[in-house]
């Protein structure tokens, strides 16, 4: 089945605008392309434990090698989850977070952070927000992309306008399930392809029972686009096994334990600045 879909496809590749730079995550990646390196991807949950916090977390990662950071938008069923994360909205929600104030921390980094951001989100966040308002307001703050890991598919036209009409990439993901629509799923993609590594939800794991080699070959055969895989990965370990399979490693449920198990704002950021660099060093060498 591979053979005859890379046959079909092989001289209609999704090329994903990579050549035409009008947004910052094709930038990024074009230019760690050029450079022969891989993008280092890093979640966090907005507002957990408070918007402060947030924004001098943002600047830590960028500090110690992170190219695009995914802001989690805080939400109270948050299904694509695991524990961790789960309670990190908990935690925000807690302290009454909304989405503006979200949207007011991202033009507060912005003054600092010059990397792609990205909001992950559920449907009903932007549904509740008004959808026009929300992307303009996305535009205005300066995110780049957005992720909806409820929106299948199917249904990415309910966005798709919003984000064209103001230079947002709504951010695809496919799944070791997704194979025979990987095709259909990729088609109109840009900025970076989602790759699920495992089914389930969010969350460390010890091992992968993923065919990770036959994963991005039929992905491969499909798109140019950029690729990074999430969904469990912890260990520079890890990040070293998987590198040479994509373009780009996302790492979330680590990063926020290590917010939920620190003390004061300088211990949060000595241990995410000490963490994520042994990451970035595991992804270029």
């Amino acid at each position: 089945m591979e053979n005859n879909m890379s046959n079909r496809i092989s001289n209609n590749k999704t090329s994903g605008n990579i050549n035409n730079i009008n947004n910052r995550i094709d930038a990024k990646f074009a230019e760690l392309r050029n450079n022969g390196r891989k993008a280092l991807i890093a979640f966090i949950t907005a507002g957990d434990p408070d918007v402060e916090t947030t924004i001098q977390i943002a600047k830590q990662l960028e500090q110690h090698g992170v190219d695009l950071i995914e802001l989690g938008i805080p939400y109270s069923d948050p299904i694509a989850e695991g524990p961790v994360i789960q309670r990190a909205n908990e935690r925000a929600l807690k302290n009454k977070i909304k989405i503006k104030d979200v949207m007011n921390a991202v033009k507060v980094i912005r003054q600092n952070v010059n990397t792609p951001l990205l909001y992950l989100l559920y449907y009903n966040c932007i549904l509740q927000y008004g959808q026009d308002k929300f992307f303009s307001d996305c535009k205005d703050a300066g995110i780049d992309g957005v992720i909806v890991p409820d929106l299948p598919y199917e249904e990415q036209d309910e966005i798709e306008d919003a984000c064209a009409g103001y230079s947002i990439y709504s951010i695809a993901m496919v799944s070791p399930i997704s194979r025979e629509r990987v095709e259909k799923i990729v088609k109109s993609a840009k900025g970076f392809i989602y790759c699920v590594s495992s089914l389930g939800v969010t969350g460390i794991r010890n091992k992968f029972d993923t065919d990770f080699k036959e994963f991005f070959s039929y992905i491969n055969a499909v798109t140019n686009i950029p690729k990074a895989i999430g969904f469990g990965i912890s260990t520079p370990e890890q990040v070293q096994m998987l590198k040479n399979y994509c373009d780009g490693i996302i790492v979330g449920s680590a990063i926020v334990k290590k917010i939920e198990e620190s003390g004061d704002l300088h211990e949060t950021l000595e241990k995410i600045g000490t963490y994520v660099s042994k990451l970035r060093n595991a992804l270029d060498s």
